[in-house]
């Protein structure tokens, strides 16, 4: 074998080696993203979850807005991007307990059953004003002593929220999508697709309520959302009989 072939056959096998070496850190790498993703989800390979679908109160028939259909959209890909199967069902229709299987849930009380419930067993400093009567404080949100009022189309609230029930380290989370409209349904949950990885390294598989305020979504969609605040603290502590209330309102 001469030198020039000797030094060729070298090379390529340099060249497999590294390829081989490349594929399998991107390989790890990839894996270790996915674990972190089923772990802050509840999702591990071929379990199942629970997908909770509102209904549109606007809609003389039972049906769901559009936006809601895009929201339930989104998060069948997390769930299918972490292996695993997602049930839907009903908001009426969701007789069980949690804590078993992951669970996601769209849309306020006014549209959602299971949210009055999950709201009112792990969020007692929460209030939602579900009067369907015109008004400067429909669907106006209360945070402990803080209100928070929409401007339709302008700025408009919504609650992203992970919570986990008792001490089993097995109990799988429940996520809130609970929105003041149903385009801040689906601008919480593109939130949560886009800061997933953020949200899982600041909170771990701890519980967490954040409010987020939607910008111009007459203008905008879903896209320009803003972090309002962590309101884990006040959204878990019982909202004393008479609160005082501070407004916030677009100008």
């Amino acid at each position: 074998m001469t030198d020039d072939v000797r030094n060729i056959v070298l090379g390529v096998v340099a060249a497999g080696i590294s390829a081989a070496l490349g594929w399998i850190a991107r390989t790890y790498l990839w894996k270790r993203k996915l674990r972190r993703k089923q772990a802050f989800f509840g999702l591990p390979e071929n379990s199942a979850s629970l997908l909770v679908v509102n209904r549109d109160p606007a809609a003389a028939e039972p049906a769901v807005h559009r936006f809601d259909v895009f929201a339930l959209l989104e998060l069948s890909a997390l769930i299918k991007d972490c292996g695993a199967h997602v049930q839907v069902v009903t908001q009426d229709a969701a007789h069980q307990g949690f804590g078993e299987r992951t669970e996601f849930c769209v849309g306020g009380p006014g549209s959602n059953r299971r949210m009055v419930a999950h709201m009112a067993a792990m969020l007692p400093g929460v209030r939602v004003n579900v009067d369907p009567e015109p008004g400067p404080d429909r669907g106006a949100f209360q945070i402990g002593t803080e209100r928070y009022r929409m401007d339709p189309g302008v700025t408009e609230y919504v609650l992203l929220a992970r919570l986990t029930a008792g001490e089993r380290r097995d109990t799988r989370p429940v996520f809130l999508f609970c929105g003041q409209r149903a385009i801040t349904n689906q601008a919480a949950t593109r939130y949560l697709a886009r800061n997933h990885e953020r949200l899982a390294r600041k909170h771990g598989s701890g519980s967490f309520v954040l409010l987020l305020k939607v910008v111009n979504s007459q203008a905008y969609g879903p896209d320009v959302v803003e972090l309002v605040g962590d309101v884990t603290r006040a959204a878990q502590t019982p909202l004393p009989a008479a609160a005082p209330r501070t407004s916030h309102r677009a100008p």
